[in-house]
């Protein structure tokens, strides 16, 4: 036997023996999981555990009042939520009825004179619809105040509700012809029904419109002034849903960013009311039957994939109604739409080159997904922590990337930047004897370097970390605080599944405070003025707005607490901006990197503490608050144009003002109302060219 046959032999037996293992410990697992639902079984039959139920029922209110309060932070916290949902029920008002257009709005909106009167055609797919919705869906389509459009209704129903054709012809005498109506033979399922409303229409642009649902009056007039204005050839709004018949009692409203691929493999948040240019389906099939269930995910995709110009209308335009049976309602109603929307996202992913990658639910819903995307090769990382002092936070930061990770092509570059502590520099000299003696590969990978600024030069954060990366061997960069401490053990392959696609250009971690709360899960240009992170103070346990902390979305930003990038566009944006000194150099980078096209995004799943600014303090002197201000002012004058049309990860109609997705107050602050740019005029540098 050959030495190659042997190796292979010993690798299999060693393999045969890892796989028995795990066989008897998950045959053990079953045994115990069949015992304790034994004595699970026993104690739910025993009558004192029945006798109890109301006083378990009184415990458990009285636990999530406390968790309520806790979750909170104070009863002065339940009270301001309690506030805010008082907040809430009102501008459910505001965006229902009291937003349909007066008498003069409509003329106006019904007078406009576009360019394009593009002829729109709205496909609803009728199955069994009941008689009261019915009719009002149709009467949303006739009070539209843009005219040129064509409802074509494809009928499925059976013969117990032949009124709905009845209904159909009662309304087509007063459509001039722009209703377009045709009985089916059988059935179809949606995408079938669909596919034959297809079939009748004639006009340049599609929409798509479900036969229980309400339109906005002025939902055809908004589309059509972004066609004419933005040449878009795919566009969507925000959205609601609605129960009891009445649009005012909303359920949730859902206010969505621009168009984001990531959120969008990760969920259909763009779902309703979608409408596109039909050259867009260039002979392909609108609805796939395959995708029954989520057929509106796969073409969403599909026809994103291939517009030129995808627009969202910030505005509250599509009414979904929730009544038992429908979508709305819940994805326990159609329990198919799962496997759908996974085979759907899929399908794109393979089209786009991807493999070996995997899709799960997550725990916050189940059509909302993880994809593990397929790490190719081992690309050496090199983490880069600028350090200042704190001989115990840079320890645990670095013990926790050496015990916990599992990824092992990495080295760590400590930065130092006068320190002046003995410890610091005791801790320096162990680690620089281990990197030049270590007896073990962890040992040599951590180095340390020294960062000499100018004479009267102060802290500037840009300056360390370019000077750190200067030194990297690696691939990727991996920018990190010295206090931090890594939770996930697979934190590295997490952000750098992302950042080896070649549209990402930086990735950021979820960081939690040390009480697990969220200190950032994103950043939105404009939060708190200039620039913050999403869902602070948020529980990890919580949920947040549609989930969006929870998976991997396209944000303008991330924090340089943690953010991957390569090496390769590191260089060539110039690294860190060093007129940014402390304050958004990391939003900055991110910002530099968009303009070449790139993504950042955001990695949930690579988590990990963060203690936020020990090492270099608030803004608690007249100096630093002055330093700030100036590159306030920096910021805004590099990047004028997000900071006055906001950002298009984020929506006009939530607040600025916290980080929670909250909706605006519209008594304090107004719809796209812009930061404030005279702090430009007050603290702006003189013009001189940078000295990066």
């Amino acid at each position: 036997m050959s030495q190659e046959e042997m190796d292979y032999q010993k690798a299999y037996e060693e393999e045969h023996l890892r796989n028995a293992d795990l066989a008897g410990r998950v045959a053990d697992l079953e045994a115990k999981v069949d015992d304790l639902n034994f004595k699970l079984n026993r104690i739910k039959s025993n009558p004192v555990w029945k006798a109890s139920a109301p006083a378990r029922r009184c415990m458990h209110w009285c636990i999530r009042q406390v968790t309520r309060v806790k979750n909170c932070g104070s009863i002065k916290g339940v009270a301001a939520k309690i506030k805010y949902k008082q907040h809430e029920k009102h501008a459910m008002e505001q965006f229902g009825t009291e937003s349909f257009p007066d008498e003069a709005r409509r003329e106006a909106e019904q007078n406009t004179d576009f360019p394009r009167r593009v002829k729109i055609s709205i496909l609803v797919p009728l199955f069994n619809t009941p008689e009261e919705f019915l009719r009002e869906m149709i009467d949303s389509v006739m009070n539209q105040t843009y005219s040129n459009w064509e409802l074509c209704l494809a009928d499925g129903s059976d013969d117990a509700h032949a009124y709905v054709a009845e209904v159909v012809r009662e309304y087509e005498g007063k459509a001039d012809g722009r209703i377009v109506y045709h009985k089916l033979l059988k059935n179809e399922g949606i995408a079938g029904n669909t596919n034959e409303c297809l079939k009748l229409a004639t006009g340049e642009y599609i929409g798509l419109f479900d036969h229980d649902d309400i339109l906005h009056p002025s939902a055809l007039y908004e589309y059509v002034k972004v066609i004419n204005e933005q040449n878009a050839d795919y566009i969507y709004c925000d959205e609601t849903t609605f129960k009891s018949g009445d649009i005012n009692k909303m359920l949730t409203m859902h206010f969505k960013p621009d168009y984001a691929i990531d959120n969008l493999r990760a969920n259909n948040y763009i779902c309703h009311f979608s409408v596109f240019a039909r050259e867009l389906l260039d002979g392909t099939e609108l609805f796939r039957p395959q995708f029954d269930g989520s057929q509106d995910h796969d073409m969403i995709l599909r026809l994103t994939d291939r517009a030129k110009c995808v627009v969202h209308v910030p505005k509250l335009l599509y009414y979904w109604r929730c009544h038992p049976g429908s979508v709305a309602s819940g994805v326990d109603a159609k329990p198919y739409v799962v496997e759908a929307a996974k085979g759907a996202v899929a399908d794109h992913l393979r089209r786009h080159g991807f493999k070996h990658f995997q899709i799960t639910s997550t725990r916050a819903f189940e059509t909302i997904f993880k994809i593990r995307y397929e790490i190719i090769g081992t690309p050496k990382i090199s983490i880069v922590i600028a350090n200042k002092d704190h001989q115990s936070d840079l320890k645990r930061c670095i013990d926790s990337i050496l015990e916990k990770s599992t990824y092992e092509n990495y080295e760590i570059i400590v930065v130092e930047n006068n320190s002046t502590t003995p410890e610091i520099f005791a801790y320096y000299k162990e680690l620089q004897a281990a990197y030049e003696n270590g007896a073990t590969e962890n040992d040599r990978k951590i180095r340390v370097v020294t960062y000499t600024p100018k004479e009267g030069e102060t802290f500037n954060y840009s300056r360390v970390n370019n000077y750190g990366v200067s030194y990297a061997t690696g691939e990727y960069i991996l920018l990190l605080n010295n206090d931090t401490q890594v939770i996930t053990v697979n934190w590295m392959e997490e952000l750098l599944m992302y950042a080896q696609r070649q549209d990402v250009a930086a990735v950021g971690a979820k960081l939690y405070y040390a009480d697990k709360t969220i200190q950032h899960a994103g950043v939105v240009v404009g939060f708190g003025g200039i620039a913050g992170h999403t869902f602070i103070g948020l529980h990890k346990a919580e949920n947040s707005y549609f989930h969006r902390a929870m998976c991997a979305q396209d944000y303008s930003a991330v924090t340089a607490a943690c953010l991957m990038t390569k090496k390769s566009v590191f260089e060539a944006v110039g690294g860190l901006s060093t007129e940014l000194a402390v304050a958004f150099n990391d939003i900055d980078y991110c910002m530099k990197v968009r303009a070449l096209g790139k993504l950042v995004v955001y990695a949930p799943y690579a988590t990990l503490y963060h203690y936020e600014a020990k090492s270099r303090g608030l803004e608690d002197t007249p100096e630093k608050v002055a330093r700030f201000n100036r590159e306030v002012a920096i910021f805004i004058k590099k990047w004028p144009d997000i900071i006055k049309n906001g950002d298009p990860y984020y929506n006009p109609n939530l607040t600025l003002r916290k980080s929670n997705f909250a909706l605006r107050d519209l008594l304090k602050e107004k719809i796209g109302e812009p930061y404030d740019l005279s702090v430009y005029d007050k603290f702006a540098p003189e013009e001189k060219k940078s000295d990066e």
